[in-house]
Parts: C-alpha cells; sequence; structure tokens
C-alpha cells in the first residue's frame, strides 16, 4: 500500500541481468486504497487473486517483513507459502518488526530461511539466482 520501503526496486534492479528470470511484483502505481477489501469489489479481487495465482507459480517466493508497518498480507502470505514450501521460500525480518519473534519460530520451525538485514536477504536472492537461472 506505498508505506513500506520499496525493496521490491531493489530486487528488479540487482536481477536485471538474468535475461532468464520473471519478477512478478505486487506493487502497483495504481492501487487504489478507496477500493472495498471484499470479494465483492471486483479490482481488489483481481489483485488479490492475481497475487495468489503468481505466489503459487514462482520458484522463489520472498518476504520482507518491513519495520515501519505491520504487513498482515505479508504475513498471511508467509502462512500460506512459506509453511507449505519452504523450499522456495526465503524471509528478511530486521530487528523492529512488531511480529517479529512470531516470524523467527516459524522459519525456524518449517525450516524457512530467514535472515535479519536487506543486504544478506539481497545476497541470498542473487545467489539463488545465479545458481538457478539456467534452469528456468
Amino acid at each position: 500500500m506505498g508505506k513500506a520501503e520499496n525493496w521490491q526496486q531493489r530486487v528488479e534492479r540487482e536481477l536485471q541481468g538474468f535475461s532468464d528470470i520473471t519478477i512478478y511484483n505486487p506493487r502497483r502505481d495504481d492501487w487504489d486504497s478507496s477500493w472495498v477489501q471484499d470479494i465483492s469489489d471486483p479490482q481488489f479481487k483481481e489483485q488479490v487473486t492475481w497475487e495468489l495465482e503468481h505466489l503459487e507459480s514462482a520458484n522463489l517466493v520472498v518476504f520482507y517483513f518491513d519495520p515501519t508497518g505491520p504487513a498482515p498480507i505479508t504475513l498471511l502470505e508467509l502462512g500460506l507459502f512459506g509453511l507449505t514450501e519452504p523450499g522456495r521460500t526465503i524471509v528478511c525480518c530486521p530487528e523492529g518488526y512488531w511480529r517479529r519473534g512470531n516470524v523467527q519460530v516459524v522459519c525456524d520451525r518449517y525450516k524457512v530461511p530467514l535472515v535479519d538485514n536487506i543486504d544478506e536477504f539481497m545476497k541470498i536472492i542473487f545467489d539463488w539466482a545465479d545458481a538457478h537461472s539456467s534452469d528456468l
């Protein structure tokens, strides 16, 4: 919703040399906060459906929990995808995130890689891309 750090831009920038990698970014410049958060709102439903479909089809799913916001949807998505398919999930949860302890315990229990800072997060993503780009 535009309040958290735009870490997705950094991922896109650092991976632009990998021509065989497609990045699905749910951030929208045209997000309209007046959309009713209900399945009856066609724009809202379309956005959430798009996000779920791309999370389901992605080879790697990365979650960043920005300490400046609660990120309830990211928590929901971590529960859906990080736990059911931990081998394709990477999480960054820096100090200061309000539910960091919960994220730490969940990642530990389900063997989901968890890092504390954005630089380490980017390195792991880049290393994954480097190792898997020819497989895609």
